[in-house]
Formats: structure tokens, C-alpha cells, sequence
């Protein structure tokens, strides 16, 4: 019986001798195969690829069905046709094995004769180095599986994080003149420093599909009164970084959000803190450029300022296609006040809708997205252009926006690639009365604003990226673009236009570890060319795990 066992077993494994001419090139696709392989099964009628007319059926057959120790695929395939590696060779072998272990057990004494368990002996001899290291797999899987039950934080939760730390300075004299807005003081008042800014993210699955997260937060980048260090040194918010958040490193929850879908083609994002269109949409920017940590270190270089706005509120997004994908979503700015001018529907909000194609090359997408402000801060083109931009109208002004963009990115191959994106703010302003506008010199003038005055700002960037140029994991980049303007107002306009010119190189140590010199310039910094110039430089490193 044991050497009909064998005879089987071998005109199965051995009949292309090719299978042993070399290991397989990927051995972590042949431990995948393993894994994957399911329990032992009692009929050959179950394998739906193994046919009566194969050569090697009536082999299989014996294994299967006088012996049971042959096993498939969860699919209920065998793959007959498919290269064998040592380890699964030697799986098999080892299911085999205790079959014979049970069968001796059972048997009747002159079952098993001197000739088989030469045979036995021997292919236990020819295999034990494989045999060995499958037992030392299976008890170290056992081992890791004891340590996670009794060390895991959580059966639903994980947690991942990213803290990036940042050396920076800036070079070029005030905007407007020393920080008490004397003109004639202009003087480069920034100094070399060095701040961070650290995000805990838990996250939480309940059915294997949906994700709450609720994230914790610190940092260090901005001065007592909450403004940016940069920004308060240099006078413009244009030299700001994309990371230079601060909580005075205070421990905060920033940001709650829970995402799950609802048959095939919708799923839905609700949040009461912290929801930006970036946390219910795509900014349809390489997630290499835009991630904080790891993409374009300034601000307005990251993304569309367009989508540099939220708070709390719901979204849906509906894949119309596997390719088209439609977002709708109204945030409040404010919707945990329930007081006057607050509230989830009576103060601030943003409402997006964003239509968006995902080609195998690239994607494009145009969005429009509809805001009001009641008054008290004004930001419309979310810090990365100029003062006057930001509040067309001055703080003290309820204000409305309209805003239309297109943005999209083209991989020409995997090393270079090409992104870009355009936009257009339509600002209304909604009661009347003496405000205090940005004079584009670092200083104010109270001006008379009526209800019904507009104003235009329009903004635009392009950018060409490199991944992997320089070895894996590293990624070159350089951008151009026009930061937020007002091109057109009906109170006052910007003189100029600003232009970024930006350059930035991560490289990348490990998986976990990347470091990335960054430099640009500000050309007519607050789109006033009786400003000088703004140079920045950053190194920055990010720590993800």
C-alpha cells in the first residue's frame, strides 16, 4: 500500500523534471500560494480543472480518494499544470506522511515491509532541510500570533502616524517693513529654526469595510497668537510650509472622520471636526506631491488651494464608473456652536461637488465649490496667496465665494510625471460697512465696502515630478505657479502678480525614514513688486510608522 502511496505521490510531482532545475524567483509568491492552499479534500469531482482525460488523473485519484492527503486551491482548482516549488513539495510530503503515520497505526502488522520504509526513510533523509524549515515557519507564525493576542492594542484598531521635523529659515527683507509695519525698517527679520508637527491616527474597522479615525495632534510651528512663524517673520503667507500647523504642542483631537460604503457604488464620509474636501475627495494630484511628509514641501505647492477647506459636515461619493467618480459634500465651518452665525446651518460653510476621471496614465477633474463666511476670518484662498486674496473684502465682511477648478496628472512613464491645476473665485460680499483691507505692504486701510461689491481671484500651478530617479523611493520635483490673485474687485485689486519657483528632492533612507532638502522663491511677494524678494529653504524629515 505504501509503495502504491509513493508511486502515486512521485508520478504527480516528479513528471517534469524542469519544476526542480531552480527555486522559484519569487519565493514570497510561492509562500503566498501556500497560504492560500485550502484543507484536504476527499473527492477528485472537487478540483473543477482535473479532468478523467488528464494523464495524470488516475494518480490522483488514488491520493485523493484511498489516501486523502492531497490539497487545493479556494477556488476549487488544483492547477495541475503549475511549477512546484520545494517548500510546497515538501507540505504535501508532510500531509502524506501523517497519513501513513495513521494508517500504520491502524494496520495490521506485514502491512508495511523493509522496501517501503527504505523508501520512507529516505525521502525523510532527501527532505528534512525543507521539513525542518516549514516546522520552524509554522511555530515562529505560532509564536508572532501569541505575542499579537497578548500585546495588540486592539482587536478593531490600529494605529499609524507621521511626525515630521523641519529645519527652515527664509532670506529677503519684510514684507512692508519690520513687524510693526514701519516701512523704513525693512529688514530680514526671520531667524534659522527648527519645529515639528506629530499626527497619531487610530483607526478602526468594524465590518472589514468601513474606517473611523480619530486623530491626536501636536506641533510647534506657530508663535503664541496661532499665526505661522514663517508667515509672521516674512510678512506674506506665500513662504508658508504645507506642515506648519501649530497647537502650541498641546495633545488635540483635530480631526474625526468614519467612512462606509453602501452597496457597490456609494460610500459615504461624515465627520464633526476636521473634515476638509481632501478627507471626502481626491485633490487629483499624485499622492506622492500632495502628502505632507513626503510630497511638496510649501503650501501652496502641495495642491489646489481649492481644496484647502472643510469642518464638519457629511459627504457622498458615487463611482459612477470604475473610471468617473461624482463627490457631493457640504462641511460647516463651525457646526459644534450653537450659538448666532454658527451652527451646522446658520454660520460658515463649503459645499463641493467634484467630478473626476481616473484613466490608467493619469486623471483630471473639475470641481465647484460654494462658501460663505459670516465675518471674523476671511479666507478664501486658504493662507497660499496673498493677504488681500484671502479677504477680498477685510475680515469684517460676511462674504461669499463661488469657485470653479480643474486639476489633473499625466504619468508619462514611471519615472516622470506631470500635474497641474487652475482656478477661478467669484467673492460677493454681503453687508456693507468700514473694513480694514490689506494694503499689500504688510499694513491696512479702512476702506468702505458695499453689500453686493465683487471681486475676482484666480490661481494656477504646474509641476513635474521623478519618482524613483536617484533609487527607489526617491523623488525629484520642480513647480511654477501663480499663487491667489484679485485680478478684478470692485474695492481694491492686487497690484502685481506673485510667481513660485520651487524645487524639492526626498530622499528616501528606508520605508519608514525620508529627508527632503526643499528651496523656492517668491517673486513679488503679496503680488506687490515693491516687495523683495522671499527665498525659503527647508530640510525636512519625516518619520512614518
Amino acid at each position: 500500500m505504501i509503495k502504491i502511496l509513493f508511486q502515486s505521490f512521485f508520478l504527480l510531482f516528479f513528471a517534469i523534471p524542469a519544476v526542480w532545475a531552480a527555486p522559484p524567483e519569487d519565493d514570497s509568491s510561492a509562500a503566498d500560494a501556500n497560504r492560500n492552499l485550502q484543507g484536504q479534500v476527499t473527492s477528485v469531482s472537487q478540483f473543477s480543472d482535473v479532468q478523467p482525460t488528464d494523464w495524470a488523473f488516475g494518480a490522483l485519484q488514488s491520493l485523493v480518494e484511498r489516501y486523502g492527503c492531497i490539497a487545493g486551491y479556494p477556488n476549487s482548482t488544483y492547477r495541475g499544470n503549475r511549477a512546484l516549488s520545494r517548500y510546497e513539495f515538501a507540505a504535501g510530503l508532510s500531509a502524506c506522511l501523517d497519513r501513513i503515520n495513521e494508517l500504520v497505526a491502524t494496520a495490521t502488522s506485514d502491512l508495511v515491509n523493509k522496501q517501503d520504509l527504505a523508501v520512507l526513510q529516505k525521502l525523510q533523509s532527501d527532505f528534512a532541510a525543507e521539513l525542518a524549515t516549514l516546522r520552524g515557519r509554522v511555530d515562529t507564525l505560532e509564536a508572532h500570533t501569541a505575542t499579537l493576542e497578548e500585546q495588540q492594542f486592539s482587536t478593531t484598531t490600529r494605529l499609524n502616524a507621521q511626525i515630521i521635523t523641519a529645519v527652515s529659515d527664509t532670506f529677503g527683507n519684510r514684507v512692508g517693513g519690520d513687524a510693526s509695519g514701519n516701512p523704513k525698517r525693512e529688514r530680514d527679520e526671520s531667524r534659522p529654526y527648527f519645529a515639528n508637527r506629530g499626527r497619531l491616527n487610530l483607526e478602526s474597522s468594524f465590518t472589514g469595510k468601513d474606517l473611523l479615525r480619530v486623530r491626536l495632534e501636536f506641533g510647534n510651528f506657530a508663535n503664541s497668537n496661532g499665526t505661522s512663524q514663517i508667515a509672521a517673520a516674512t510678512g506674506t503667507g506665500m513662504t508658508r510650509l504645507n506642515f506648519d500647523y501649530d497647537s502650541n504642542d498641546t495633545l488635540f483631537v483635530p480631526h474625526i472622520r468614519y467612512y462606509f460604503p453602501v452597496g457597490d457604488s456609494l460610500n459615504f464620509v461624515v465627520g464633526p471636526t476636521g473634515i476638509g474636501y481632501t478627507d471626502i475627495s481626491t485633490t487629483v494630484t499624485p499622492a506622492t506631491i500632495a502628502d505632507d511628509g513626503n510630497g511638496v514641501p510649501s503650501l501652496f505647492g502641495s495642491y489646489s488651494p481649492l481644496f484647502r477647506r472643510g469642518g464638519g459636515g457629511a459627504a457622498v461619493n458615487w463611482n459612477i464608473s470604475s473610471e468617473l467618480v461624482l463627490t457631493l459634500g457640504y462641511l460647516a465651518s463651525t457646526p459644534n456652536v450653537p450659538s448666532g452665525s454658527n451652527g451646522l446651518f446658520n454660520g460658515g460653510y463649503n459645499a463641493l461637488a467634484h467630478l473626476a476621471y481616473y484613466g490608467k496614465q493619469g486623471a483630471i477633474g473639475v470641481a465647484y465649490s460654494h462658501g460663505y463666511s459670516p465675518g471674523g476670518v476671511v479666507d478664501l484662498a486658504a493662507g497660499t496667496g496673498s493677504t488681500l486674496s484671502n479677504a477680498p473684502f477685510g475680515n469684517n465682511i460676511a462674504t461669499s465665494n463661488d469657485i470653479v477648478g480643474a486639476q489633473g496628472f499625466y504619468r508619462f512613464s514611471p519615472n516622470f510625471q506631470i500635474h497641474g491645476w487652475g482656478g477661478y473665485i467669484w467673492a460677493n460680499a454681503k453687508n456693507s460697512g468700514l473694513s480694514d483691507i490689506s494694503n499689500g505692504r504688510g499694513g491696512t486701510d479702512s476702506l468702505f465696502v458695499n453689500s453686493g461689491d465683487n471681486a475676482n481671484v484666480w490661481f494656477g500651478a504646474i509641476g513635474m515630478s521623478f519618482p524613483d530617479v536617484g533609487g527607489k523611493g526617491n523623488l525629484p520635483g520642480i513647480l511654477f505657479g501663480i499663487p491667489p490673485r484679485v485680478s478684478n474687485s470692485d474695492v481694491r485689486q492686487d497690484r502685481d502678480n506673485a510667481y513660485h519657483i520651487e524645487a524639492f528632492y526626498r530622499y528616501r533612507l528606508n520605508d519608514n525614514i525620508s529627508v527632503t532638502p526643499g528651496f523656492w522663491v517668491i517673486l513679488n511677494p503679496e503680488n506687490d513688486s515693491r516687495n523683495d524678494t522671499q527665498y525659503v529653504g527647508v530640510i525636512r524629515t519625516t518619520f512614518d510608522f
